[in-house]
């Protein structure tokens, strides 16, 4: 495998996703859920008969097509952009009708300036926890695999964000788990990766760091891509039988964990590669 002799392709290939995430991200932004934007999340107990595509079919009834709908036993919750007085109304009757002894349980109302709040955790909770496995990885191992592995993360992570504003899929609170869930299993393969090319230093005599580097992939190639298959088959299986209510936060996780192990094969290594090469 000439891995690092082609780098440059891999590069190439990565660049143009990486910018054409960033125009979009730029052009069209996120399609934020209630969560970002604020919302209505209205609490009902509708009863044994009642179930999760039935209730949809009565929100598409009243123009709200797009609402989540979690269901614990007999209570749903019902979570939409912002209603008025008259809309929420309207809603709770319509379900009366379809739900003989339906019970209406309480309205919430999420703000934006709670939207707002998320908003910045979330870009701290990537932030921070790149921050924290730089230092780590700088500590473990040395200061250029913690480089190469951060870049990888971003890499990973801009690319999630751009799939899911070019699709404008809706992105939620359950979309943050996901993306530093992304970030964790491509760190794991990363460090799995850095681990056999330290190893391969500690016996390195006279052989070209690419070499060593083509060598160390190769080693930890079939690990990786069975990793990688086991939790896309998993994936695959909950967006097909988990419902919608999951379905974007499987599919941030799909794309993550796809991208998550090109990266740790064709960028990290790589980059540690040249960042070696310099220093």
């Amino acid at each position: 495998m000439r891995l690092v002799e082609k780098r440059n392709i891999y590069y190439i290939i990565s660049l143009i996703l990486v910018v054409v995430s960033v125009v979009s991200l730029a052009t069209r932004g996120l399609n934020a859920g209630i969560d970002f934007k604020g919302g209505t999340v209205l609490q009902m107990n509708l009863g044994a008969t009642a179930t999760p595509a039935n209730v949809r079919e009565v929100l598409n009834g009243v123009g709200l097509d797009k609402a989540e709908v979690q269901q614990s036993g007999e209570q749903y919750i019902i979570r939409t952009h912002e209603l008025n007085q008259e809309q929420s109304g309207a809603l709770i009757e319509a379900l009366k009708v379809q739900y003989t002894g339906a019970e209406y349980l309480g309205v919430d109302t999420v703000g934006a300036v709670i939207g707002k709040e998320l908003w910045q955790n979330a870009i701290w909770a990537v932030l921070l926890g790149c921050l924290a496995m730089l230092v780590y990885i700088s500590f473990r191992f040395e200061w250029k695999f913690g480089v190469a592995a951060v870049v990888a993360e971003f890499h990973d992570v801009i690319i999630v964000l751009g799939l899911f504003s070019i699709f404008q899929w809706e992105i939620n609170s359950a979309f943050i788990a996901a993306v530093l869930t992304v970030v964790g299993y491509s760190i794991n393969d990363t460090i799995v990766i850095f681990d056999r090319i330290r190893e391969n230093l500690k016996s390195r005599r006279k052989e070209d760091f690419a070499l060593l580097v083509n060598r160390s992939v190769m080693q930890s190639l079939n690990r990786s891509i069975n990793t990688v298959l086991t939790c896309v088959f998993a994936l695959v299986a909950l967006i097909v039988f988990g419902g919608v209510t999951i379905k974007y936060f499987v599919l941030a996780m799909l794309v993550g964990f796809v991208f998550g192990a090109y990266s740790s094969i064709f960028i990290a290594s790589p980059i540690w590669y040249e960042l070696n090469k310099r220093f």
